[in-house]
């Protein structure tokens, strides 16, 4: 904060600034209605510039450094008071130190959604936010055009304004960039360049540098994030048959989800499936020459230690029947890494389905 001392009562001496806020862009010196002594030391300190008013008119800017105020380095001062040189009488002026540091993490977004012509989407409405960095570049024009005749202003005094302003002109320079929707969020950092040089210039109005703009997200509509989904979905599976079976299974998971939507689902999974087959008839012709059916499965089996066939499923369901294939009989076919009983081996599990139970009061 600001120290100074009386001479007398009633003269101020020592005139300085010792900013320990993070938020602070303008500060006047308390002078409490004392006057200022005539080669009082001004000390002005690096991010700083000290600004005299003297009767509501800006007279003299000071930049860092020590200084002994008298009509030498007082010139405009000197001429608003009428002072002769030599002159050595007190003055009543108004001393505001400015903050020319950076003020970085200040928010900013758009005031509701952007509509965007997108030549794939057609139009697309979307929303915007993200940060920016500031500083004083003119003390002399930001006093007069801002701050006023407010002793203490702070960074949220004029965030509210300026978060306005950069939403409003992102409003209007989104839709002129031309960049696709899909690929705003691929673009932040050179985006938040455009904005940046946009926007600039209605910042030195005010006698503030605009030192950074940053994109920190893009808010799409949810029907455009489903849509960039499904052609995702549909680059992964590869053809359309393929996409037809994922919309399927993506049916069957919202019908889970949704108790009364079973019926619906169902109709959309005949839908799906109708598609799926006119879509194999129609590409059947240019699969290439018909395959074959796929080929019987053929098993060894193990009996009285020796090792038989291999039988294919026909001849596998007669020695079920007659007893000399049983589930604990060991099997294994072309694929298998060992031997396995044949009640463990799916392809094997409904031949023993078949095998009708016992006669009643028959012997097992």
């Amino acid at each position: 904060m600001g120290l100074f001392d009386k001479i007398g009562g009633e003269f101020i001496d020592i005139i300085e600034w010792l900013d320990g806020s993070t938020n602070t862009l303008v500060y006047r010196f308390p002078r409490y209605e004392n006057e200022i002594k005539y080669e009082a030391k001004l000390i002005v300190r690096e991010g700083q510039q000290a600004v005299f008013v003297d009767q509501g008119k800006i007279a003299d800017v000071f930049k860092p450094g020590t200084y002994t105020l008298n009509t030498q380095n007082l010139p405009i001062l000197s001429t608003l008071k009428g002072w002769k040189y030599g002159f050595h009488s007190p003055f009543k002026s108004e001393v505001y130190f400015c903050s020319t540091r950076q003020f970085t993490n200040l928010k900013w977004g758009t005031p509701g959604p952007v509509t965007m012509r997108d030549k794939e989407f057609g139009a697309v409405r979307v929303t915007s936010f993200g940060i920016y960095s500031l500083k004083i570049k003119d003390p002399v024009v930001f006093i007069r055009e801002i701050v006023g005749t407010d002793g203490h202003f702070t960074t949220e005094s004029i965030e509210d304004n300026l978060r306005g302003k950069i939403g409003m002109r992102i409003k209007e320079i989104l839709p002129e960039t031309g960049i696709p929707v899909i690929d705003l969020e691929s673009k932040v950092v050179s985006l938040g360049q455009i904005l940046k040089e946009r926007i600039s210039s209605g910042f030195e109005t005010f006698g503030l540098e605009l030192t950074e703009v940053q994109v920190q997200d893009i808010g799409l509509p949810a029907e455009v994030e489903q849509a960039i989904d499904k052609a995702g979905a549909m680059k992964a599976v590869g053809d359309l048959r393929a996409f037809t079976q994922y919309e399927t299974a993506a049916s069957i998971e919202t019908a889970a989800a949704n108790p009364g939507g079973t019926a619906a689902a169902g109709v959309g999974m005949g839908m799906g499936f109708a598609m799926a087959n006119q879509m194999g008839q129609s590409m059947a012709g240019q699969a290439g020459p018909s395959q074959g059916p796929p080929p019987i499965p053929t098993f060894h089996i193990a009996v009285g230690g020796q090792q038989a066939g291999p039988f294919g499923m026909d001849v596998l369901r007669q020695k079920v029947l007659s007893g000399e294939l049983t589930r604990d009989t060991l099997v294994w076919r072309s694929g298998m890494e060992q031997w396995t009983a044949a009640g463990q081996v799916p392809d094997l599990k409904v031949l023993f389905n078949e095998v009708p139970p016992p006669i009643p009061g028959s012997q097992k």
